[in-house]
């Protein structure tokens, strides 16, 4: 039943071709029963939209998964020793705040880019940490010993589920 009320109401939301037929409001009364102080220890929110025929189709070659995987695998590895005097930490998501100041240091742009953020979708305390953590393990993925503009940028992208007009685009 669960998952037919979430076909139901997702589905022809964020369908990038059919129109959404649900009364107004429905579909925020819907993804309202998710509480943001669960939401808030997410680190990732992404709105899935269905993937069209063609796109299916096409010969366009991506990365394989092991090459993913490969390149998970190597940013766990910087992750573990960059923390590797740190007592337990083995990885961005476990970073306290002391070693969050120590590790996640942005320049001031990128304190102005998610000063911003925070006030326009009204983040938390802990998106801003979350944010900073999914930023730093973006850099790690890119290879890149600093937290730049883009990676933040992209960080910010996900938190998805904390803007006010989720669900009703």
């Amino acid at each position: 039943m669960v998952i037919n009320l979430w076909f139901q109401y997702l589905l022809p939301h964020n369908h990038p071709e059919k129109e959404c037929t649900c009364a107004p409001g429905s579909i925020r009364r819907y993804l309202s029963r998710i509480s943001g102080p669960l939401l808030d220890r997410i680190d990732i929110h992404i709105e899935v939209t269905p993937v069209p025929y063609n796109s299916l189709t096409d010969n366009k070659q991506g990365e394989t998964s092991s090459e993913v995987r490969n390149r998970v695998i190597a940013a766990r590895i910087v992750q573990k020793d960059r923390y590797s005097k740190n007592g337990s930490v083995i990885c961005n998501a476990q970073l306290t705040p002391a070693l969050m100041k120590k590790y996640c240091e942005i320049n001031a742009s990128g304190k102005q880019l998610l000063h911003k953020a925070m006030d326009k979708l009204n983040l938390s305390a802990r998106a801003y940490d979350r944010i900073l953590k999914v930023a730093r393990t973006i850099a790690d993925l890119e290879k890149s010993d600093n937290i730049e503009n883009q990676h933040l940028a992209e960080a910010i992208q996900y938190r998805s589920l904390d803007r006010e007009s989720w669900g009703m685009m």
